[in-house]
């Protein structure tokens, strides 16, 4: 079994399940999970996480992420992208200068309303099933962050930018909000996804990429290893008389570190290692009973 997380171009059309499930045949294993959905018609960096690398799948999640997006002021839609039904046109007789500073508006804190048209579960079910039904029901408003847009052309009525957000942002959802504040009314037309926590989109494999590299023997030059998701945090071996306990998953002593590199942080988060080198997980020190306890493990067969 493959474990690690491969770095995944996911092409216009397909949903981050259908990239699971391919990938589930390509690389013959079924232990596969992604990290954020994306929607069909929208495209770019979807780590995906092979093996023991699933249990990093909310980890990854959780991730900054940027995006190029192209906004089609005039027009409202049900899913806040061309890919539904218009609600509503409108004459787009704003100025550039209204537009940049409508957009601009939004980098900071920005409490952003989910749309029906996605994976959110309300009382167990998606938002999007009961979009479908015809169904609409109130969505509180959830705090996010945009660090940073970066307009890089206005061609009346379409605007293309570059966003950087904190997890959950939906871009088209930004769109929509942007269009509204102009007065005109807006939706996303394009979406590309160039960036999530450290993985970049000039790294990013199409799937027909991945399977030519499996027939070459060339996947494990593309799989980052589990443990490099955490190469912020010191490196500590434990002395081989004290396997027994990192097997298993119980805390250890200061005293049984045989080796550190790097200097721990703050919060003495570290990753763990065994004399083989063997990757263990992550601990963090718990300073009420002086031991390290771990806080995600990878060690074994599951």
């Amino acid at each position: 079994m493959i474990n690690g997380i491969i770095n995944v171009y996911k092409e216009k059309g397909f949903t981050s399940h259908d990239v699971v499930a391919k990938l589930r045949g390509i690389l013959r294993q079924k232990k596969i999970g992604h990290t954020g959905t994306l929607d069909p018609d929208a495209e770019g960096v979807l780590p995906v996480c092979l093996g023991k690398g699933t249990k990093l799948c909310d980890m990854l999640t959780d991730k900054d992420k940027i995006y190029e997006a192209t906004l089609l002021l005039g027009i409202t839609t049900d899913t806040q992208d061309t890919s539904g039904k218009i609600l509503q046109e409108s004459a787009v007789s704003v100025s550039e200068d209204q537009v940049r500073e409508a957009i601009m508006g939004f980098v900071g804190d920005y409490d952003q309303i989910p749309p029906m048209y996605s994976a959110l579960k309300v009382n167990g079910k998606k938002l999007y099933e009961l979009a479908r039904e015809g169904v609409e029901i109130e969505r509180q408003p959830r705090r996010l962050h945009i660090y940073d847009i970066t307009i890089e052309e206005i061609s009346l009525p379409r605007v293309r930018m570059s966003v950087s957000c904190s997890k959950g942002t939906y871009i088209r959802t930004l769109c929509h909000d942007i269009g509204h504040k102009l007065g005109t009314g807006g939706c996303m037309e394009k979406l590309l996804r160039t960036k999530v926590g450290r993985f970049l989109i000039v790294d990013s494999l199409k799937l027909n990429e991945i399977e030519e590299l499996r027939d070459q023997d060339g996947l494990e030059g593309c799989i980052i290893p589990i443990d490099e998701m955490f190469t912020d945090y010191p490196a500590v071996t434990v002395s081989e008389e004290f396997n027994k306990l990192l097997y298993n998953g119980n805390a250890f002593l200061e005293e049984h570190i045989l080796k550190r590199e790097g200097t721990e942080g703050a919060d003495r988060t570290i990753r763990v290692y065994d004399e083989e080198a063997s990757f263990i997980g992550v601990y963090k020190f718990d300073e009420e009973k002086s031991q390290y306890r771990p806080v995600k493990m990878f060690f074994g067969s599951n």
